[in-house]
């Protein structure tokens, strides 16, 4: 039931097709996704949502290389993932998407600039680079004056806007939320959503998992999961 609108697939940067995701513990099988068919096109603000057990985390991982499917076809940006080996996926992980989670993942022992630095530090970027582009980034979410604080000294809402700066730092194709706002209360979760409005009218393409059907309303599109299966698929504003 796929009534979102389609340019082609020269414009979508996620295509997956046929999608199944088997796993295996010797004793039990579980097929977390059955043959799904799944696109996201540049730009667009997806909302996944569903019940836990849907397969909307395992949809999330593929999209983001952290994991890879049993069957189907993964294509980014148009070239293809399936098959690709460990130093590609790798390279898809640390360049081209930026991850968000729910329990923030932030160092506690080093700022909220030295946390939104390290993806750089990784990605070898020089000194100077370094510097500029941290600014930049934890003053476009609000945090110029929380630089040199550690996690410890901010709130919920405070450090969910530092990993979204870490998630931005190398410039990403996608930014990837699996329940931004579950720890967090619903004033700042209202915040987060806002913020990531605005990440999508600046062009960043978006696919945020989440439970709250009030939040994926502020997104532009939801696709509904269950039981491994996209079982709804169209605009926030219908």
């Amino acid at each position: 039931m796929n009534d979102a609108p389609s340019n082609g697939k020269e414009t979508a940067i996620i295509r997956m097709e046929k999608i199944r995701k088997l796993y295996d513990t010797g004793r039990v099988k579980v097929e977390a996704l059955k043959g799904v068919d799944f696109e996201v096109r540049r730009g667009e603000f997806v909302a996944v949502v569903g019940p836990s057990g849907s397969g909307k985390s395992t949809l999330m991982n593929l999209v983001g290389c952290l994991d890879t499917a049993t069957e189907g076809a993964y294509y980014l940006s148009g070239e293809p993932v399936s098959g690709m080996s460990r130093d590609g996926l790798a390279d898809i992980r640390n360049r081209r998407v930026g991850f968000v989670f729910q329990s923030f993942n932030l160092l506690p022992q080093i700022t909220a600039a030295e946390n939104v630095e390290l993806p750089l530090v990784f990605g070898g970027k020089p000194p100077r680079e370094r510097k500029e582009r941290v600014e930049e980034l934890l003053a476009r979410v609000g945090l110029a004056d929380r630089m040199e604080h550690r996690p410890t000294e901010l709130s919920g809402g405070q450090m969910q806007r530092v990993a979204i700066a870490r998630a931005l730092a190398m410039d990403p194709d996608i930014l990837l939320a699996d329940e931004p706002t579950g720890n967090l209360d619903s004033g700042s979760g209202s915040d987060i959503m806002s913020l990531f409005a605005e990440l999508s009218r600046q062009g960043r393409t978006l696919v945020v998992i989440t439970h709250d059907m009030g939040l994926a309303r502020r997104s532009g599109r939801i696709v509904e999961m269950r039981d491994g299966a996209i079982i709804a698929d169209g605009s926030a504003a219908a």
